[in-house]
């Protein structure tokens, strides 16, 4: 019975255990909904308070609800349970530790990481200022929390970042471009750009010789199909194409440009146009045309290269005459000197001849009208014309003519004396090798037969050689200068085809430094240097002169005549003088010999003193000719001859008087 008892207590205390664990079981099943909910609110809630927190505003109050629930779980689970179910919740966004209690250990602490090495700080920050400018809806299951809209944003600013940067590159990228592209263009050669104006008339249309270009063409193909029809027995047709092509040819005259051609030349054009396209149908052969065409083409270099040689050979014969104005010049000159009383053919001042301390100048001519330009170019520019004195030697045919000139013009105060070369009695074959070789007969042979030439062409490569003034003895006596003026200690030799811009005085002041020489170097570019001259395939000059040398010009020279005797320099050009007999050397000329005779001689002077090219280079700089002291014609288009560049010949012309009664009597104007 006890025992029974003790069963039935058994059996009903366990009825009671099982009763208990269902009603728990139940009891948790109706909570889970209400713990779920409570962990999305103390989530929301958590995350909310730590934001405000960490931008200093207020938080708002928890719903009453939720308080309520949230006391009703927090007596059932611990601390740690509720950080838990609040952190696996948040289903938006990494897992963050930091949701559990602060009392934790440090190792569970791990800091958030943002994109692009943001801090922590400044996702926060966002967060908040999402959250403000996000209205919430606790209701919504799928409203992104702070979190994700702060990375979301953070993105976005990170894109718009790179796309600036992307931006700013690309700006810096083209500015290198255009600035690269600026400096090109500043490289680029514009010697032919700068002779080229948009501003000139035939220059308003990009191809305004266009019509031009296309009438010649047309006129060389109907050369060719005439000539192929001839060929072909096309007679009809030749006559057609020979009847256009003298109306081309009328029409286009000497046009250069469109403009320049008559209003017919459209129909020219087009009729010519029309007869080319019947021969082309009739008689176009590829081969026979190319035949033709190439036939034309070497005919048209022959006969170029013909013009070259004859421009060549008159221009070197026009160089070396006479002007019919000056050789009247000279003769009248010449008879009128000769009539005067010998008591009135001296001029004053002869004492100042050997003056040692005066300005001397030595000018060796054959040309009156260059050689008065020469003296009044440089009185006129002279501080003290008194103190100059010019040695005028010219040759017995001019002698008369020199006097007489200036005796009617004397230099104002300057004092002048004028010489005959063939009273020079020292000067003779005997002492002088270049006499010597210029009276043999092979030199004979040279300058006056060349080979017996029957053509204007033929021979024309020795007539720059065979100009006269290499016959003569004025032009090598600048070699002679201290047996000429054996009292002088300077002189400044001047040619007769300069002018004199500014006082020269200055010449005489200037340190020669031991040298010889003083003149304007020329070494500019690579022609200007001994290798030009000289022949340095002669053991001998090679031996003894280097190709690079640089040259220098005559025409502007100031002589040290003591330093000239001490080093014996005219021994020298003797020396060498004999050598080149045979011309195997240099060729016939002064330079080459005195770039012989003066080497390592010669003290360079700035360049400003001597201006050279007149006579031949029509782009000398127009501020370096007016700011020269001398400006000098050498070459062929001398300031006298209708050769002359029109740009230069003003220079030269503004000190001869036009009115005077002997050069208006011989017909001598601008």
């Amino acid at each position: 019975m006890a025992m029974r008892r003790r069963l039935g207590s058994t059996g009903s205390y366990k009825n009671r255990g099982s009763r208990f664990s269902i009603a728990v079981l139940v009891f948790v099943l109706l909570l889970s909904p209400l713990v779920f909910i409570v962990g999305r609110g103390l989530c929301s809630s958590t995350l909310i308070d730590k934001n405000n927190i960490l931008t200093g505003s207020r938080g708002e109050d928890i719903h009453w609800r939720k308080r309520l629930a949230l006391q009703h779980v927090k007596s059932l689970f611990s601390k740690e349970v509720i950080g838990v179910i609040t952190a696996s919740t948040n289903d938006l966004g990494p897992l963050n530790l930091d949701l559990f209690s602060n009392n934790s250990s440090a190792s569970w602490r791990v800091e958030p990481t943002i994109e692009n090495n943001t801090t922590v700080v400044e996702q926060k920050q966002v967060a908040a200022n999402i959250k403000q400018e996000t209205p919430r809806d606790d209701h919504s299951p799928f409203v992104d929390s702070p979190a994700k809209l702060a990375r979301r944003q953070l993105i976005e600013r990170r894109r718009e970042k790179r796309a600036a940067d992307l931006v700013k590159r690309d700006g810096e990228i083209n500015i290198k471009l255009e600035n690269a592209a600026m400096e090109h263009s500043k490289s680029v050669d514009t010697a032919i750009l700068g002779k080229y104006s948009i501003w000139r008339k035939e220059n308003e249309n990009e191809n305004s010789d266009s019509t031009v270009h296309l009438m010649r063409d047309q006129i060389i193909m109907a050369k060719v199909y005439v000539s192929i029809a001839n060929l072909k027995n096309k007679r009809d047709l030749a006559q057609e194409l020979q009847n256009r092509l003298r109306e081309s040819q009328r029409a286009l005259g000497e046009a250069t440009q469109d403009a320049d051609l008559p209003r017919s030349a459209p129909e020219k054009l087009k009729a010519m146009g029309q007869v080319l396209s019947k021969g082309r149908e009739q008689l176009y052969d590829c081969k026979l045309i190319t035949g033709k065409l190439r036939a034309m083409l070497q005919s048209a270099d022959e006969h170029v290269r013909s013009l070259k040689k004859q421009s060549t050979f008159l221009s070197q014969l026009a160089a070396k005459t006479v002007p019919n104005g000056i050789h009247c010049l000279a003769m009248r000159l010449t008879i009128d000197y000769y009539l005067l009383p010998p008591e009135k053919r001296k001029f004053p001042k002869s004492e100042n001849l050997e003056n040692p301390n005066l300005y001397h100048y030595a000018l060796f001519s054959d040309n009156v009208l260059a050689a008065s330009v020469v003296v009044n170019s440089t009185i006129m520019n002279a501080k003290d014309p008194e103190k100059h004195v010019f040695h005028l030697v010219t040759d017995k045919l001019n002698y008369g003519a020199m006097n007489m000139w200036f005796l009617l013009n004397p230099p104002g105060k300057a004092t002048i004396h004028v010489e005959n070369v063939d009273e020079f009695k020292w000067l003779n074959s005997s002492y002088c090798p270049v006499l010597r070789q210029l009276e043999s007969a092979a030199m004979k042979e040279y300058y006056f037969k060349a080979d017996h030439p029957t053509t204007l062409s033929a021979g024309s490569s020795n007539l720059k050689y065979r100009n006269p003034k290499y016959l003569s003895m004025l032009n090598h006596l600048r070699f002679y200068l201290p047996e000429v003026y054996p009292k002088l200690d300077k002189i400044l030799f001047l040619d007769d085809d300069i002018v004199v811009q500014k006082d020269l005085t200055g010449l005489w002041s200037v340190d020669l430094h031991g040298k010889v020489n003083g003149a304007v170097e020329t070494c500019g570019q690579s022609f200007h240097r001994f290798d030009k001259y000289l022949n340095f395939s002669n053991p001998h000059i090679a031996r003894n002169f280097d190709p690079s040398a640089c040259g220098w010009a005559y025409g502007m020279n100031i002589f040290d005549l003591n330093e000239w005797k001490k080093k014996d320099i005219t021994g020298i050009y003797h020396k060498w003088q004999n050598m080149n007999e045979d011309r195997v050397l240099w060729k016939l000329g002064t330079l080459p010999p005195g770039l012989i005779t003066f080497y390592r001689l010669t003290h360079p002077l700035d360049k400003f003193w001597h201006v050279l090219g007149l006579g031949y280079n029509p782009s000398v700089d127009k501020s370096e000719i007016e700011n020269a002291a001398v400006i000098h014609y050498n070459g062929n288009m001398k300031p006298w001859l209708e050769l002359a560049m029109t740009k230069y010949r003003s220079y030269w012309t503004k000190y001869i008087k036009f009115d005077h009664p002997y050069i208006r009597g011989c017909n001598l104007s601008e």
